[in-house]
């Protein structure tokens, strides 16, 4: 990939802009459910007495749920700013406690000092955005500390990823009323999958945030449609790259592949680093 894809943040989607508007509509059930999602994902209770690092904490729900499980500490980072912005607020309007730090970064960019790691190394649904998949699983799995946790959420590879690098490369550069467009063409070819499929074609929309890791539905179908870069991975080549570093891994989650006509979707990683 090239350095510009790697760096510059003016040739990725800004997803920012959605998560603040996600944001503002968070609630405690929310909230919980984000926690429960964190908690299966790292195949723990609490993380008391642990360290956490959240690579692109978009808005900062995970941040949030891994300091209610009791995390020391929690440092949170993203390249976009508004991101940041928008981690930092929703941290601040439900945490009194002063356990918590997000900062502008880039996952390629992460201190080298070999003192610098966590208990945890956390990243769901971000490191295929990085242009570099491979590079920065590399870089976010250095900062693990000995025996520590490293989960990971990835898009899984399908027939259909040529064709959606091509729509999410376009979605990034497209117009907002070109984008409102796609998002709503989109949304309407899947409620008429739904249909031909004999299921309910408003469940998507009528199910409640709280469902799955407190995320909303029409948020996600922006997150998708925009997220650029794009890579993917099938679970067999990112269990051999990191394994290949010296992690075992411990579990993995929707892992089962389709079509992708509609979407890859994330499959969920969780690998342990070798002991000291």
């Amino acid at each position: 990939m090239s350095a510009e894809l790697k760096f510059d943040v003016k040739t990725h989607f800004q997803f920012g802009a959605n998560w603040a508007e996600y944001s503002r509509s968070i609630r405690e059930s929310d909230i919980s459910s984000s926690e429960a999602a964190l908690g299966r994902l790292l195949g723990v209770e609490s993380l008391e007495g642990r360290s956490f690092l959240d690579i692109g904490c978009g808005s900062g729900i995970h941040s949030l749920a891994a300091l209610r499980l009791g995390a020391d500490s929690v440092q949170a980072m993203d390249i976009d700013p508004q991101s940041v912005a928008c981690a930092r607020e929703l941290v601040k309007s439900w945490w009194d406690k002063p356990n918590f730090d997000a900062e502008v970064g880039n996952v390629f960019e992460l201190d080298g000092d070999e003192s610098r790691r966590y208990d945890v190394v956390y990243s769901w649904g971000v490191l295929h955005h990085t242009g570099d998949l491979w590079g920065a699983i590399d870089s976010a799995a250095k900062r693990v500390a000995p025996g520590g946790l490293f989960a990971i959420a990835l898009y899984r590879k399908t027939p259909c990823c040529g064709f959606w690098k091509i729509e999410k490369k376009f979605f990034a550069r497209a117009s907002p009323t070109l984008r409102k467009l796609l998002v709503y063409t989109y949304a309407f070819l899947r409620m008429l999958g739904d249909l031909v499929r004999l299921k309910d074609p408003t469940r998507r929309w009528r199910r409640p945030k709280s469902a799955e890791r407190g995320m909303k539905w029409s948020t996600d179908v922006v997150d998708w449609l925009g997220g650029y870069p794009y890579e993917s991975a099938t679970p067999e080549e990112v269990r051999e790259f990191v394994e290949a570093r010296g992690f075992k891994q411990l579990a993995s989650f929707k892992t089962k592949t389709d079509l992708g006509i509609f979407g890859s979707g994330n499959a969920e990683y969780r690998f342990r680093a070798a002991d000291p």
